[in-house]
């Protein structure tokens, strides 16, 4: 149906389409229907929303207002489609076609900037076409495909707010850009081997051109034992060969990465199956337009090694996303060379500090990381990691959220002031707020380097670019923590809520599932959060009513000290004897924690516990985790945050159905939760020679069976209740906690779009404070 027909009984109708869609061949999309319809009108984007009119007979009106949801891109989420009747005058009547117009700025509106999305089927055809005039050309993108959220500077998303602006389209590119029915209409990185960005090789001195070329002396590099950086869609990346030891040694070394494992590019599914058990969800997400790191059960002959992931039972797998990875794991043309099914592929940096992505980072930075470098010059306007997720019956549990899921917003169901919500010290991310919609950054790093937090100011002032100035901030209850200090400086006469961090994990999750005010309990474990009365929190248990910003907490892990602070957290047998200590059990030389100190060690944590000197109470869940792991004897001292609850979450999984002795927490009617007979229980049963796996997966089952009887006896009528915190990353906990829950009659939230770590912090953070400002506005 492709006439256009004017009856006299036709209606002209005006929509406005929000949501995420621009940047996703919406345009195209509603030129396309109309068209088939018969209908007349326009199309534009406009900076909040794209606007549209459409002419015709009412029924095609309505089967088009149909379509429009239904058959929208697979990339568009639309949020709201507003529809008015408007007048029909002589101009509009005499129309004869469909257009699609120019796009309109409009002051104070805002539409959700799109992802960056994985090179799609088509474009990847096209690489590998020698006949087609894209072959081989590692910029290869369509309206479906591409990077997006690292390019764009302002909005509407059109080129010239990109950073693609400096390419000037050659003339068949701009023609098939200006085509509404080609794949390419207004795909705003447009490109091909004539106008678009080049790819070059650089080691040492020497300068290789050519995409060709330089690729063929990067795989040369790379058999040959090289680390080299390589330039991405969202920063730069280092790669070595994945069974090549002493290259994936010489990486650690120059990132200063300790034990912490590395992630693995695996050319297709079938090489990525040589290295993991992979189900059909847990494909379905590494090939999703995402791309993420998907943390899979390791092969345990598979042929990485020992450095990628040394002592993991995972390994974090992700598919090409970009042309230059598929072209890096194929072979070039005419070429008889070693071509790598897969790398280890990390962020260029070194361990602490934020992901290298600028032209002077390429020149001071990332020299002494690596041996040769793979460039191109397409700018990046936004640095953004690879996210990181696993999946857990079928469904993601995000570890880091970033590159192609951020900054899709997140509807908060409510419409308040614009606000800054700054995030944690760990795993930052901050979130901005626009009306309803609530805006996660890609991941920043842990504040603790001058680097990291000029990193953040940058991101920070880049999206405030594209999005309302904030009216209001929001920041950790932590004073020592550098986002609190930054958002202290930065409030000037703006309101600043100081928020607890157990709270913002709860209302997080909350968040991200649609239910801000609805009653909760939430079960917030984590490593450490500051709490209301000066001391360490991490083991809570909080309900809160109609009002989500404001909690009660009702229950809590018994504190203990946390002997030398951070020292504590670095080195989990401290922890171990500060929990044998309140315990009541003796230091005795057959317990692993006593033999990991030496004796002036033990006699200073002595001194510590005795006199409480150096000691702040503490009630973190994460810390029972690292005492219980230490205790075992899985790990003393770490190298990265929360390597001994990993593994000891690993040593439990490996008895698989097989029961252990009965290990029971004590919990008292007051919700909280105590540990010392358990550990005498441990103890005991350590000396009778029963296996640390099996106390380690009933440890895991007891800490279950002990959250699910807290909640009962603290929640009364609150039938929901919420796990988060890091804690929850722990698949085998967070499955027991649901599973009991929910056979005690409970509906169990978890999280699916944001980490339950800290990295999901900032959007309860900017929840609570945009329900504190609508609270404070009633008042007035």
């Amino acid at each position: 149906m492709t006439d256009t027909l004017v009856h006299i009984d036709s209606v002209r109708q005006r929509f406005t389409v929000t949501g995420v869609v621009q940047g996703v061949g919406f345009r195209p999309f509603v030129h396309r229907i109309a068209t088939d319809l018969g209908l007349t009108g326009f199309v534009g984007n406009d900076s909040g929303a794209v606007f549209l009119e459409v002419q015709g007979p009412g029924a095609r009106i309505d089967e088009f207002r149909r379509r429009l949801r239904t058959d929208a891109p697979p990339l568009a989420a639309i949020s709201a489609v507003h529809v008015v009747t408007i007048a029909i005058d002589a101009e509009t009547l005499s129309d004869s076609a469909f257009r699609i117009v120019e796009s309109q700025p409009v002051a104070g509106a805002t539409t959700p900037i799109p992802p960056d999305i994985a090179v799609c089927d088509d474009c990847i055809a096209e690489l590998f076409d020698p006949s087609d005039r894209r072959y081989r050309h590692p910029f290869v993108t369509c309206t479906n495909c591409g990077p997006r959220f690292t390019i764009i500077r302002a909005l509407p998303y059109d080129r010239p707010a990109t950073t693609m602006s400096a390419f000037a389209m050659c003339a068949r590119c701009a023609t098939e850009y200006h085509d509404p029915a080609d794949r390419r209409f207004h795909a705003q990185p447009i490109a091909c081997p004539d106008c678009g960005p080049t790819l070059w090789f650089a080691a040492h001195t020497d300068r290789v051109t050519g995409s060709d070329a330089a690729l063929r002396a990067t795989q040369q590099a790379l058999a040959a034992g090289a680390v080299v950086a390589i330039k991405g869609v969202g920063g730069y990346h280092l790669a070595c060969r994945v069974d090549d030891e002493a290259a994936v040694v010489a990486l650690r070394a120059r990132k200063a990465r300790g034990a912490k494992p590395f992630a693995v590019l695996v050319r297709d599914l079938d090489i990525a199956r040589r290295y993991a058990h992979i189900d059909d969800a847990e494909a379905a997400v590494l090939s999703s337009p995402a791309r993420p790191i998907v943390l899979l059960r390791r092969h345990r002959n598979s042929p990485l090694a020992e450095a990628v992931a040394p002592g993991s039972p995972l390994v974090g797998l992700m598919l090409p996303y970009s042309p230059i990875h598929h072209l890096l794991l194929a072979p070039v043309p005419g070429v008889a060379a070693p071509v790598p099914d897969a790398l280890v592929l990390t962020s260029a940096n070194r361990s602490d500090e934020p992901i290298c992505f600028t032209e002077d980072d390429a020149v001071q930075r990332i020299p002494p990381l690596c041996d040769a470098m793979l460039d191109h010059d397409r700018p990046i306007h936004v640095p953004c990691d690879d996210s990181v997720v696993r999946v857990v019956d079928g469904r993601e549990l995000p570890i880091r959220r970033s590159r192609g899921y951020a900054p899709l917003p997140i509807d908060l169901g409510l419409d308040g002031p614009p606000v800054l919500a700054v995030g944690g010290e760990l795993k930052n991310t901050f979130c901005l707020t626009d009306g309803a919609r609530a805006y996660l950054s890609g991941h920043i790093g842990d504040m603790e380097t001058l680097e990291t937090l000029r990193a953040f100011e940058r991101a920070v002032g880049q999206l405030s670019e594209i999005r309302h100035e904030p009216m209001r901030l929001a920041a950790d209850l932590h004073p020592g923590y550098h986002t609190r200090s930054w958002a202290e400086r930065r409030a000037g006469v703006r309101p600043l809520d100081l928020i607890q961090h157990h709270h913002a994990h709860v209302v997080s999750l909350l968040a991200e599932h649609g239910r801000l005010g609805e009653p909760v309990i939430g079960v917030s474990f984590d490593g450490t959060g500051y709490g209301c009365d000066q001391t360490i929190w991490g083991g809570e248990i909080l309900k809160l009513g109609p009002d989500s910003h404001r909690f009660v907490r009702v229950g809590h892990l018994l504190p203990v000290p946390l002997p030398g602070g951070d020292a504590a957290v670095r080195n989990p047998w401290r922890m171990a004897l500060s929990q044998l200590w309140m315990a009541g059990i003796d230091w005795t030389s057959d317990l692993h924690p006593v033999t990991a100190a030496t004796p002036a060690e033990l006699r200073l944590t002595r001194s510590q516990l005795e006199s409480g000197t150096g000691c702040v109470p503490c009630s973190s869940m994460g810390r029972l985790f690292d005492a219980v792991a230490s205790l075992l004897g899985v790990r003393q001292r770490i190298d990265y945050e929360g390597q001994a609850a990993i593994e000891l979450e690993a040593l439990a999984d490996s008895m698989g159905d097989t029961a252990g002795p009965k290990l029971r927490l004590a919990v008292r009617l007051d919700g909280v939760i105590d540990p010392a007979g358990m550990l005498r229980a441990m103890v005991s049963a350590l000396r009778a020679g029963v296996q640390p796996a099996a106390l380690a997966a009933e440890f895991h089952r007891a800490v279950a069976v002990a959250v699910t009887e807290a909640v009962r006896k603290v929640a009364g009528p609150v039938r929901l209740v919420g796990l988060t915190g890091g804690v929850f990353q722990n698949v085998l906990l967070l499955r027991g906690c649901r599973q009991y829950l929910q056979q005690a009659g409970f509906e169990v939230l978890t999280h699916h779009t944001v980490p339950p770590n800290d990295g999901g912090l900032a959007l309860g953070q900017a929840a609570i404070c945009v329900l504190t400002a609508l609270a404070e506005a009633e008042l007035r």
